[in-house]
């Protein structure tokens, strides 16, 4: 019987490891370059924020609609379920499901959701806010509030399993949880995950694929390009052009600032065949960025050899993982379980016609929208 993969097979240029990224190089290349150049669907300016010892990256937006999601809020509650309606059956729900997605469209484009400062948003799907637990979040918003009066104040990526701390400072200090996605997580990867038949058949997989993993520290040119379009394979190609269009000046980026720890696996030629970004912090891993060669057969198992990959990363390095959204059964088969992620947005300082309908729709999408989530494990 083939064995499972182990370090002694693993090629790396140094030990497997990560760093918190670094915000004052993150920005500055945004900066630099210009958010179109690293992601074609982003048009933002960026500084940072010093709030006690962290350094967290702002993102300031002016309202544009059509943007990817991690850059607005009108494309991830309106914009990006619209295009999920053909993907999903809903039965009879879609009718209801698409009137209330058109009204939700409506109402957001009214309020200029998108004009909004978007904090320690490192425009990835998901965003881990590592150990800032919400140390000095009352002074930040003032701060910003002074600087902006006129924008919205968001943060994304918040749930009480990554983040119970930071939180339970939002609800305390006064802003709205929009709920956004069901993501699927998973504490104990020894106890959850390795023990999993599914699991071991992915890694049987890897282990007869003949691919070599590599754990990647310089990211060059060619290899950049095929990351990117291995990625843009799967998330634009396959899923929708909200999400994040990464170039590969992106994909460089993000290794060289520590914002993601890059693993790929290559076949015999050395060609890149699959793809995984992580991210992690705060004692738990997440992957933002995947992608393989979709033009190879089904039967190859890139994405459950990618996925593989991830885990296993998780666990060598003892962290939990965030699995973010999509992919619900495959993920639950591998032993994740399904929290609610939320947007948190501050808009005290706004006129009432830009508060009080958003707390309508945060009340509508926890009554309606989070059991049809739980249920349909989407």
């Amino acid at each position: 019987m083939t064995s499972l993969p182990h370090a002694a097979q693993f090629k790396q240029a140094g030990a497997p490891g990560w760093t918190d990224p670094d915000a004052a190089e993150f920005v500055g290349r945004l900066q630099a370059l210009g958010t179109r150049a690293l992601i074609a669907n982003v048009e933002a300016e960026a500084f940072v924020e010093r709030v006690g010892d962290h350094a967290l990256p702002m993102i300031v937006t002016d309202g544009a609609v059509g943007m990817s999601y991690v850059a607005a809020p009108h494309s991830a509650y309106a914009l990006y379920p619209r295009a999920e309606l053909d993907l999903v059956d809903l039965g009879w729900m879609r009718m209801p499901a698409a009137a209330a997605i058109a009204a939700t469209d409506r109402l957001l484009r009214a309020l200029g959701i998108n004009r909004a400062v978007q904090i320690d948003n490192w425009l990835l799907s998901t965003c881990l806010h590592g150990d800032w637990n919400g140390e000095g979040l009352a002074e930040l918003r003032q701060r910003l509030v002074a600087r902006f009066p006129g924008h919205y104040l968001l943060i994304r990526s918040v749930d009480d399993w990554s983040c119970p701390a930071l939180t339970a400072a939002l609800r305390a200090d006064g802003w709205m949880l929009l709920p956004c996605r069901q993501i699927w997580v998973t504490d104990d990867l020894q106890r959850d995950w390795a023990v999993r038949k599914s699991v071991k058949n992915d890694g049987r997989k890897l282990a007869q694929s003949g691919l070599a993993v590599e754990d990647v520290t310089h990211l060059d040119d060619a290899d950049a390009a095929r990351v990117a379009e291995l990625y843009a394979m799967l998330y634009i190609a396959k899923y929708s052009v909200l999400n994040p269009q990464y170039s590969a000046a992106w994909m460089q980026l993000a290794v060289e600032s520590g914002l993601f720890h890059l693993r790929v696996v290559r076949d015999r030629a050395g060609q890149i065949m699959a793809a995984v970004g992580i991210v992690a912090r705060g004692g738990i891993a997440t992957n933002p960025m995947m992608g393989y060669d979709t033009q190879r057969p089904q039967s190859d198992g890139l994405y459950r050899i990618a996925s593989w990959l991830v885990g296993d990363f998780a666990l060598r390095h003892g962290l939990r993982l965030h699995g973010s959204a999509g992919a619900g059964h495959f993920k639950q088969q591998r032993g994740a379980c399904s929290e609610i992620d939320y947007m948190a947005i501050h808009a005290a300082h706004l006129p009432a016609a830009q508060r009080w309908p958003l707390k309508g729709i945060a009340a509508a999408l926890e009554a309606l929208a989070v059991p049809q989530l739980k249920r349909r494990m989407l």
